[in-house]
């Protein structure tokens, strides 16, 4: 499949926001396949990932079969949090007067229907698998006072860019822990496409650039240091791509993987 095609279906925000039965989006999953997956990741990285989905497909013993269920729920649970916690913050700076500037506001609509479509389809993923979605936590957006984000328009923006780098840096980090489930990784890779997208967007509405380079967010506080730490690795698949094309470039070039223990850290600050 054409790697700009394929890119094209799983960045087309009509995904999550049209109307369609669960049977229809599954099927919309399936066609897409592990295709996907392999064209996400950098260079040598897809044969890799081919190697392990084919492994999992031909085994077929009772504890591989849990290991891989546990790994795919939990990362469901922690993107879950996640969505949860960037629905909640838009739904609120929306709901507040006053604070969005009416040039913007058609910006964080479209964004907050995304991560509103991202919590449903999550939780109906596991309810799928026969597991009980995670009730939603109650946040802090002020992080115990070190944040005025409903107050101060240029917060809401510093927390919005910070959230939906998270979000982009978690879901890469969970890519391994749903290949067993060719339908989940698809979905995951497109709500990976949009979270991307709105981290650009963001970033770009407070004069940065869309991309991140080396470990610097772009004119963000210290208490976000956690959301870009790792962001200035330049090796990728055994390839340092400073040497061909300068450090900050080729740090650039990829999103670097948050870990699952990093992203729930970063959201528990968040988290009354």
């Amino acid at each position: 499949m054409n790697i700009l095609k394929l890119l094209d279906k799983l960045s087309d925000d009509k995904f999550f926001t049209k109307e369609a039965s669960r049977l229809e989006t599954i099927t919309n999953l399936t066609s897409f396949g592990k295709k996907a997956a392999v064209a996400a990741v950098p260079l040598g990285l897809g044969a890799m990932m081919t190697t392990s989905v084919k492994a999992e497909t031909t085994s077929n013993t009772t504890a591989s079969s849990a290991v891989f269920k546990d790994a795919l729920t939990d990362a469901l649970q922690l993107a879950l949090v996640l969505e949860y916690l960037e629905d909640e913050y838009y739904r609120m700076g929306l709901s507040k007067a006053n604070l969005i500037p009416s040039a913007d506001r058609t910006v964080f609509m479209q964004i907050s229907k995304h991560e509103t479509a991202h919590v449903a389809f999550l939780k109906s993923a596991l309810t799928s698998l026969g597991q009980t979605p995670g009730a939603k936590p109650t946040f802090d957006f002020t992080a115990k006072g070190n944040f005025s984000p409903f107050t101060d328009y240029n917060q809401f923006l510093t927390l919005a860019q910070a959230f939906e780098d998270t979000g982009v840096r978690a879901y890469k980090g969970q890519a391994g822990n749903v290949m067993s489930n060719k339908d989940v990784l698809t979905a995951a890779l497109q709500i990976h496409s949009v979270e991307a997208r709105h981290a650009s967007q963001v970033r770009r509405m407070r004069a940065n650039k869309g991309w991140i380079e080396l470990s610097n967010g772009g004119n963000m506080p210290s208490a976000t240091n956690a959301v870009y730490a790792g962001e200035e690795n330049t090796n990728q698949a055994g390839f340092n791509t400073a040497n061909a094309f300068g450090a900050a470039a080729g740090s650039a070039a990829y999103d670097e993987v948050l870990s699952g223990s990093d992203a729930a850290a970063i959201a528990s600050l968040f988290i009354a």
